[in-house]
């Protein structure tokens, strides 16, 4: 069986790693970010219909300045956000599945508060819906391991959590002379796919956009490659 590599950050790596070998897998954890608490100016939440949310690090690095807003209510994408949400105070309005693109399409008409890390994904929005982005953390880019090397160098099963993630990895990957024909991809979704690039021996899409579904598809790709 092959083994499998988890660069997502902490604290998400570990509880990542945890749950891959109770699957039974090999699993090496080693981030490939650093997520940093940054500077942020708390806006004024009259009016505003609620929290777009779409990670959990909002909350655990949001410091002092949420608690200017826990009046509004979140719409958060998955079932860590909405749990980091209400442990932060925060009601729960809603919890979407299929990244916070699906939730803005949806949003009924009014002003929105987006918190998020630096260089967020552009939103969709409906007419009648604006929405203010504050930057409250930020991924700091991290090089591959020398562990992880070790493990890319032979046949293996690489997790991917997000786009930046899979763009800084297939870099590194250059960057290393690794051979991507040997790595295979298990990826969130499909834009994280999509921003991997070409050349890996193979790419596949987890049917939900949770940790638990990404898991079990590494496991097959670990199994059956």
């Amino acid at each position: 069986m092959r083994p499998l590599l988890v660069l997502r950050p902490e604290p998400g790596n570990a509880a990542s790693v945890a749950a891959a070998r109770a699957l039974g897998l090999t699993v090496l954890g080693a981030p490939l970010f650093a997520v940093e608490a940054v500077a942020w100016t708390v806006p004024d939440p009259q009016g505003c219909a609620g929290i777009l949310a779409g990670s959990a690090n909002l909350f655990r690095l949001g410091g002092p300045g949420l608690a200017a807003l826990t009046a509004l209510p979140v719409l958060a994408v998955g079932g860590e956000t909405a749990r980091a949400a209400r442990d932060a105070g925060f009601a729960v309005a809603a919890v979407g599945e299929g990244g916070l693109a699906e939730v803005a399409r949806h949003l009924a008409p009014g002003r929105y508060l987006r918190l998020s890390g630096a260089d967020p994904v552009p939103l969709e929005v409906p007419p009648g819906v604006e929405v203010d982005t504050i930057t409250v953390y930020a991924a700091r880019p991290l090089p591959l391991s020398a562990a992880a090397q070790a493990l890319l160098a032979q046949p293996c099963v690489v997790a991917l959590h997000s786009g930046e993630a899979a763009r800084h990895f297939a870099t590194e990957c250059t960057r290393l002379g690794l051979v991507r024909g040997q790595i295979a991809l298990a990826c969130l979704a499909p834009r994280i796919a999509a921003m991997a690039g070409s050349g890996w021996q193979a790419v596949e899409i987890s049917a939900m956009r949770r940790d638990q579904p990404l898991l079990a598809l590494a496991h097959q790709m670990c199994q059956n490659l």
